[in-house]
């Protein structure tokens, strides 16, 4: 699009990782940065956890072994017991209410489930609910509701073949039983990748038989984890990417670029970047009756190319 529109600059989309101090057992109680570590958690949209795949005398792990299975344990472990304190206060918060709002029954109906399920080790984000009970979960401020991405860190040798990883396959059986996303990564060869600049990074990854560094495995799995889409706009001044939920209407897509196109909104004029791409200009694309006028209700999809129309 930059070649296209001979775009002044280029505003990619951003998505951004905190890389959080590591949680050691007894976290929830204080132990080593436990509470700061919590805190941070608190703050995000969804959690990355790295877990260690791979073998090394070189690398001394914490606890003495190679074993995701007790590494994720002992994360999502501190997690719940911090939920299970907030949660008593949430409970006896609910049951001192109850005594004006009677209303409040199937909510505390639900927390003490909740409370249950916790206390059986399974994590908030595993328990199933309906639509008033999702509300609930989303609103207790809950870690183990956040949505989680396991990345598998094996070695260089495992890289290609990661599928033969007996650690690997623990892993995506967690994953699998908690509906959570896996992405397999060597972080060594990501260190690597980060110190090279856009062209030697593309000659390294085809030397190693990649099409993509782990990190553009992460950026799309987290997307797809949180249910994000990116839009485009593109013209002389600038082309630009904006993020938005996915099922988000093109009015509200307008907003995210200024309240007053939100406001003012008239029609969007939008194009898919594949068909744009293939047809080599807009008017090329005009022409071929390849660009649409959509109302404000219309759903945003990914990769659409959009010039809203608006006046106020």
């Amino acid at each position: 699009l930059d070649k296209m529109f001979n775009s002044d600059r280029i505003v990619p989309t951003a998505i951004e990782f905190y890389d959080i101090a590591g949680l050691v057992k007894g976290a929830s109680k204080g132990e080593g940065l436990g509470n700061k570590f919590l805190s941070h958690i608190r703050e995000v949209a969804a959690i990355v956890h790295v877990v260690r795949c791979f073998e090394d005398d070189n690398i001394t792990h914490v606890d003495g072994s190679v074993s995701p299975e007790r590494d994720i344990d002992t994360i999502n472990t501190e997690l719940i017991i911090s939920d299970l304190e907030m949660l008593e206060r949430k409970i006896d918060k609910t049951k001192k209410l109850m005594k004006g709002d009677k209303t409040l029954q199937e909510e505390l109906d639900f927390l003490l489930r909740v409370q249950e399920a916790l206390s059986n080790g399974q994590s908030a984000r595993t328990i199933a609910t309906n639509d008033n009970e999702e509300k609930i979960l989303k609103e207790s401020n809950l870690l183990s509701v956040k949505p989680i991405i396991y990345v598998a860190n094996v070695s260089e040798d495992d890289l290609l073949d990661a599928g033969s990883n007996p650690y690997v396959k623990v892993v995506k059986d967690i994953a699998e039983r908690e509906n959570a996303e896996v992405v397999t990564i060597c972080a060594k060869i990501e260190a690597e990748i980060a110190e090279l600049d856009d062209e030697e990074k593309i000659q390294f990854l085809q030397e190693l038989g990649l099409s993509e560094s782990g990190l553009d495995k992460l950026i799309k799995a987290s997307y797809h984890l949180l249910g994000l889409i990116s839009f485009l706009t593109a013209g002389k001044p600038e082309v630009r990417a904006w993020t938005i939920k996915k099922g988000t209407k093109a009015v509200k897509a307008a907003g995210k670029i200024h309240t007053d196109i939100e406001r003012g909104f008239i029609r969007a004029e939008i194009i898919s970047y594949e068909d744009l791409v293939r047809c080599g200009s807009m008017q090329a694309a005009k022409e071929q009756g390849l660009l649409r006028l959509e109302g404000k209700d219309y759903e945003m999809k990914d990769g659409d190319v959009v010039h809203f129309r608006f006046n106020i």
